[in-house]
């Protein structure tokens, strides 16, 4: 498969998100019924404004939350919890921070009962892709955030899921520490050629990241359109740079602006 047909995904969905609603104790409409098709291979960004639902499908997709209407399918099967299929990271770290980053990246694999050498062998691996080889037996207290955040990133690799699901995981980052990441996930998503759902509240990540990016009114959140993005892989920042990008940017920061501005009361 070349990279740039990577981001054609398969003709089937993996993913398969059906009149899917949210309502919280209260009435609260956190999430309009909802309709989404993630292929193979696909990496879609969610973009929307503060408080639109985008974190709350991520983590009904992710089992952690249950829909009040509709259906999620993975590969055909309905989501009814959570599962090693679902890969997730957050935008906290979520580290355990009394085992070493070896032992967090095999913490999955444990729990499946695989034996300590391959667990080692897999562990090693994803610690390499994500450039923190040598560090194995450092504790998080001894990470930067970046480092730590590639961390997590590993040992949701290793558990190998079918989709990898993402929320707003380099928002606390810094600017290069941000950009570096970016990078990294592509280059790992070209290797790994993993189905990936990625939240973000910022425009240049969304462009860049995604071969779709989905846009959310805001709340009661829906899907309000569903732009292809026209760059090919592999990506660099020279990108940002260029027309395509310039003008999808445009056209995004006018949707998430006029949803802002309804959020707000202003229109």
């Amino acid at each position: 498969m070349k990279r740039d047909d990577l981001a054609l995904g398969s003709v089937s969905p993996t993913l398969q998100i059906t009149g899917v609603g949210k309502t919280f104790a209260g009435g609260t409409v956190a999430l309009q019924a909802t309709d989404l098709a993630v292929a193979e291979n696909d990496f879609i960004t969610i973009l929307g404004p503060s408080g639109c639902g985008k974190s709350t499908l991520l983590r009904m997709v992710a089992g952690l939350d249950t829909p009040t209407g509709g259906r999620i399918t993975l590969d055909g099967r309905t989501v009814s919890g959570p599962g090693a299929d679902r890969g997730m990271v957050f935008q906290s770290y979520t580290l355990f921070p009394w085992l070493t980053v070896l032992q967090n990246v095999c913490f999955g694999l444990r729990e499946k009962g695989m034996p300590l050498a391959e667990q080692h062998d897999i562990a090693h691996r994803f610690i390499g892709k994500v450039g923190l080889k040598g560090f194995g037996n450092h504790y998080p207290k001894q990470l930067s955030g970046g480092m730590q955040q590639r961390t997590a990133l590993a040992r949701a690799l290793a558990n190998n899921p079918r989709i990898l699901l993402m929320d707003e995981p380099f928002g606390a980052l810094d600017h290069q520490t941000r950009e570096l990441m970016q990078e990294l996930l592509l280059g790992i998503w070209e290797d790994e050629r993993k189905t990936v759902l990625f939240v973000t509240h910022d425009i240049d990540e969304a462009i860049f990241m995604g071969n779709r990016v989905v846009v959310m009114s805001a709340r009661p959140g829906r899907i309000k359109c569903d732009i292809p993005v026209p760059l090919p892989h592999p990506r660099h920042y020279a990108m940002k740079t260029m027309p395509d990008f310039a003008e999808l940017k445009a056209r995004l920061t006018e949707e998430i602006r006029i949803e802002v501005q309804r959020a707000a009361g202003l229109v």
